[in-house]
This record gives structure tokens, C-alpha cells and sequence, in this order.
């Protein structure tokens, strides 16, 4: 049988043990161990395992995930959350609308120090729900502002699954980051038009909110420095080569602990919970990680990313045929599986084929660094689609009298919103570039 045969059937075991409702860490664990025992034998998969966990887990860059979870938690304890809806409330509130994108913009702003949308989604849900609800605003964009706006946990650096695709792909932390954040702006601002354009059309959605003072719209502002300069330093820190990814996730972990003591968050239990959080959710990407490298492994063994770059470049398919049926698969198992498995699984099929195609005659850093940010940029979109759209299913399990099938039905024009984004950058992977020039 060639590579390609091979990765297809135990691919269908995975498929089959996810249907099972194995973790997708488990799933790929035991998939490609029995992979690995069926094309090598029993010796090389024991003497494999006897050193797969350490090395993999020694990896020096990978002490960044657990720092950005730990500073999330962090930040999520120390109410900069609500800082940021009051700046954002503040300043638009008054607008029609206006209350719903202050959420999006807070959403964007505690993405900043935190990298996890289902924290975002859920901490700003605590936050901004109840005053958008108190105010008039329908169920339905309510609802869908707020799981959208979550995405941007992951699009706004630092985002834990762009250090992930680093490592997958041997790029550089700091320039995915800075090469994330005009992106990332574009979307936050996509997604405040959409609300813009649904309160236009249906103003008893999104009613205007109380006009703010401009005294009370500065100390607004300045309630938000703590999250302001935490974001200045990480990511300048990172980018300007003062720190390394770790050491600037270690200065704005006990940057934003110190604003968590200083609030009071971190009284009782709340040093523990923000340490189990971290944990637990550490735990998961980790399990997810070695699955994905005893799966990685068979594959190698078997050519299978490989053999099928060379047939999809031997196709000799127009470039954007080949992204755009990529963004396709991955808008596919947005339905089922959550973004950072998706790009686990995928990156080293995909990356090969990308590598080895011409895009816009980029060389292979910038293409790498344009594609990351293109993948990342889709499968978030995973998040807000069903069945799984887990920020729909967090929305909607902190506010039990939006139903979820409200929050999926106001999701659609912002689904419209990521998709025109994703059509606009791979056209245009200067955006995404731009901010590297500097």
C-alpha cells in the first residue's frame, strides 16, 4: 500500500474514535500508535515511547502556554474585564448598538492579555451580558456579539494557537504575533459593522445606551492602563528583542497577577482556582500535543504528507484553488472539532502542500507566517458554528433564558464578517505582512 493508504485508514480510525467520543488527544494517541505498530512493529513503538513525552514536553518554547493560560486566568480574576467594557461602554455606548460593540471591543482588548477565546467568551459574557440585557438589547445579538467577539481571544495576540503552529512549523513566535494583530483588528472591526448594519435595520435590537461625560469617558479610559501597558510589554518586548515569547509570558503573568492581588482577585481561593485553571487547561493541549506527535510520526514513516504535496503540486491546480479548498476543509471540521486539533492534525499535511505552491511569489518565511495567520483566521470560525460553536454553548449556559438556537441564528452575519476577512487576506497577504515592515 503507498503513504497515502495508509494515513487514510488509520485516519478512519481516528474519525471512528472520535465518533466514540474519545478525546481527540486519546483519539490520536491510539490511532497512531496502532499505525505505528502496523507499519513498523512492537520494537520501534516501544523504544519511540520510551522518550516521546520528554521530548516533547522539554521543549523550552512550549513553557509559553501554560505562562499566557496562567496570565488569562489571571486577568480574568482581576476584573480588567469589566475595565475594558466600562472604557468601551463609555465612549460608544450612546450610539445605537453601541453597548454591544463596547462588548466586541473589550472582547478584543482582554484577548490581549489573555489567548484563549472560550475565556474571553466566558469572562465577557459575565461582564457585558447582563447590561446588554438591562438595556433592551434583543436575545439574539446579545448572544452572537458576545460568542463572536470571543473569538478574538485567539486572533489578538498572544494567542496559544499561534505558538503552537510556531512550533509545528519552526517559525518565529514574535512575528506571528505581530503579524496577527492588523488582522485581528480588521475582524473586531468587522464584526462592530455587522452590529452597526442589525441596528439599522432593526433598531428595537439594539437600542442606544446613556451618553457618558467626557471626564467620566477619560478616567474610563484610564481605569484600562493595566491591560494597556501588559499588552505594550509582552508584545513589543517580544518583537523588539528584549524577551524571548517565554520570558515576556513570564513578565505579564506576574504583571497581571500583581493587578489580580491588587483588586482583590486573588483572595481565598482565587490563587488556586487561577492555578488549576491554568492547569487543567495546560493539561488538555498538552495530551493533545503528544497525540498529535505519535500521529505525526506514523505519518513520516509512511510519506504521507509527502507523497500527497507532490500529487497535489503535480495537479498543477491554480494556487487559489489549493487555499481556498484548504479553508474549505477546515471550515468542515469547525463543525466537529475545536481549533487547536484542527491545526494539530492538519499543519503537517498542509504545510507541505503550501510550501511547496507559489503564492503571490512570497518567499517561504512570509508565506508561512501569511498561511498561519489565514488558518488560524478559519478555524476560529469553528467556535461560533454548530454542532460544536463552543462559545455559543458557553454564551448560552451562563445566560439561560437565551435560547441557543437564537444565539445560532444571530451568528450568521458575523460568520459573513469572518468569511468576506478570510477572502480579503488571501487576496491581500500584505495585511497580513504590514505590520512586520516596521
Amino acid at each position: 500500500m503507498s503513504g497515502i493508504e495508509y494515513g487514510l485508514i488509520i485516519g478512519g480510525l481516528m474519525i471512528l474514535l472520535l465518533a466514540l467520543r474519545v478525546h481527540i488527544g486519546g483519539a490520536m494517541l491510539i490511532a497512531g500508535s496502532i499505525g505505528y505498530y502496523w507499519f513498523s512493529g512492537a520494537d520501534p513503538v516501544l523504544s519511540y515511547f520510551k522518550h516521546a513525552a520528554y521530548a516533547r514536553f522539554s521543549v523550552y518554547d512550549l513553557s509559553v502556554v501554560p505562562l499566557f493560560l496562567l496570565m488569562g486566568q489571571f486577568a480574568t480574576h482581576g476584573g480588567l474585564s469589566k475595565a475594558l467594557f466600562k472604557a468601551g461602554n463609555a465612549m460608544i455606548g450612546h450610539w445605537r448598538g453601541g453597548m454591544a460593540m463596547a462588548g466586541v471591543s473589550a472582547c478584543a482588548g482582554f484577548g490581549a492579555i489573555c489567548g484563549s477565546s472560550l475565556a474571553t467568551a466566558a469572562t465577557m459574557a459575565q461582564v457585558a451580558l447582563p447590561e446588554l440585557r438591562s438595556h433592551g438589547y434583543s436575545p439574539r445579538l446579545a448572544g452572537a456579539a458576545l460568542a463572536a467577539g470571543g473569538t478574538l481571544g485567539i486572533l489578538i495576540p498572544p494567542s496559544v494557537p499561534l505558538v503552537i503552529y510556531a512550533i509545528l512549523t519552526e517559525q518565529s513566535i514574535g512575528k506571528l504575533f505581530m503579524a496577527a494583530f492588523v488582522p485581528g483588528i480588521i475582524a473586531a472591526l468587522g464584526y462592530m459593522a455587522v452590529i452597526s448594519i442589525i441596528a439599522r435595520l432593526s433598531p428595537g435590537d439594539a437600542p442606544a445606551g446613556d451618553r457618558f461625560s467626557w471626564g467620566q469617558r477619560l478616567q474610563a479610559i484610564i481605569d484600562t492602563w493595566p491591560v494597556i501597558l501588559i499588552f505594550a510589554v509582552v508584545i513589543i518586548g517580544i518583537y523588539g528583542g528584549w524577551f524571548t515569547p517565554t520570558e515576556a509570558a513570564s513578565v505579564g503573568t506576574v504583571a497581571t497577577a500583581f493587578v489580580a492581588w491588587n483588586s482583590g482577585g486573588l483572595k481565598g481561593r482565587g490563587f488556586l482556582e487561577c492555578v488549576y485553571g491554568a492547569a487543567k487547561a495546560t493539561g488538555m493541549i498538552f495530551l493533545i500535543l503528544l497525540g498529535a506527535d505519535v500521529l505525526n510520526v506514523f505519518l513520516a514513516l509512511t510519506q504521507m504528507p509527502a507523497e500527497l504535496a507532490r500529487w497535489v503540486v503535480g495537479l498543477n491546480l491554480p494556487p487559489l484553488m489549493i487555499i481556498f479548498t484548504i479553508i474549505a476543509i477546515y471550515l468542515f471540521l469547525g463543525c466537529i472539532m475545536d481549533s487547536l486539533s484542527m491545526l494539530m492534525l492538519t499543519i503537517p499535511i498542509f504545510f507541505p502542500i503550501i510550501v511547496g505552491t507559489d503564492f503571490w511569489g512570497m518567499e517561504l518565511e512570509p508565506k508561512a507566517i501569511w498561511f498561519g495567520i489565514v488558518a488560524l483566521m478559519t478555524v476560529e470560525i469553528g467556535l461560533i458554528t454548530p454542532p460544536v460553536g463552543m462559545n455559543v454553548y458557553i454564551i448560552s449556559s451562563m445566560a439561560k433564558d437565551i435560547p441557543m438556537k437564537e444565539v445560532f441564528k444571530g451568528i450568521v452575519p458575523f460568520l459573513c464578517s469572518d468569511l468576506a476577512r478570510i477572502v480579503l487576506l488571501v487576496f491581500f497577504p500584505g495585511i497580513t505582512l504590514i505590520a512586520l515592515n516596521f
